[in-house]
C-alpha cells in the first residue's frame, strides 16, 4: 500500500488509526443507545449500526495489517450479524403482532 510515493504509507497509518479511534467512540455511543434506547426498534437499530461499525473495523484491520484472511471474516461476521436482525426483528414482530391482538380483544 503506497510503497512507491515516500511517507504515504504513514499518511495511511495515521488515516487509518483515526477511523479506527472515531469509530470506537462512536461504537461506545451506539452501545448506550441500545441500553437505554427507550423503545425495542431503537435498540435493533443501535445494535445493527453496531454490527455494521465492527465490519468497517474488521475491513480497516485487514488494510492497515494486509492480511486477506480479515476480509473473509469480515464476510462472516455480515452475513451472521444480517441473519441475526432478521431474526430478531421477525421476533419483534411477531410480540408486537400479539400485543396489538390482545389490545383488540381486551377492547372490544
Amino acid at each position: 500500500m503506497g510503497k512507491g510515493i515516500p511517507g504515504l504509507e504513514g499518511a495511511y497509518h495515521i488515516f487509518f488509526t483515526a477511523v479506527l479511534i472515531f469509530l470506537a467512540v462512536m461504537l461506545v455511543l451506539c452501545l448506550v443507545r441500545a441500553i437505554i434506547g427507550p423503545r425495542v426498534a431503537d435498540r435493533l437499530v443501535a445494535v445493527n449500526m453496531m454490527g455494521t461499525m465492527v465490519m468497517v473495523i474488521i475491513a480497516i484491520l485487514a488494510l492497515m495489517l494486509e492480511e486477506g484472511y480479515l476480509a473473509d471474516i469480515c464476510l462472516i461476521y455480515a452475513m451472521i450479524s444480517f441473519l441475526a436482525v432478521i431474526v430478531v426483528t421477525k421476533v419483534y414482530m411477531g410480540v408486537y403482532q400479539q400485543k396489538k391482538e390482545e389490545e383488540k380483544n381486551g377492547g372490544a
